[in-house]
């Protein structure tokens, strides 16, 4: 096995594992984690995507893109841990409620319609 195809599938899995964790789990901190797991994932496959150079080096703006993803998934999950705390203040509840009634009708819907 080569080292491209077993980062490949270890980004698979992990992608797989984040969106398992994702549409399983309810609360706020577990589905921010299973969302960096699934972006921990996407890095990995990128990675092992990214295009090698003949000689056998690795083409350097692949790396900077994905080191460049790394500071954003941070800043995007420092984010979330603010919002999920500000959330949990406010209402007392560390998991989103499901909606028990529809959405409204859309007006252009409605307007278009009749």
């Amino acid at each position: 096995m080569t080292a491209t195809l077993v980062y490949g599938l270890a980004g698979s899995v992990l992608v797989g594992v984040g969106l398992y964790g994702f549409a399983v789990r309810r609360h706020l901190l577990r589905q921010i984690l299973a969302f960096n797991i699934i972006g921990s994932g996407l890095f990995l496959l990128f990675g092992a995507l990214a295009r090698r150079t003949p000689d056998g080096t690795s083409d350097p703006v692949p790396q900077a893109m994905i080191i460049t993803g790394i500071v954003v998934a941070f800043a995007a999950t420092a984010l979330a841990e603010a919002l999920a705390e500000r959330y949990q203040e406010l209402t007392g509840r560390t998991a989103l409620e499901e909606d028990s009634k529809p959405a409204p009708p859309d007006e252009q819907e409605s307007e278009l319609r009749g």
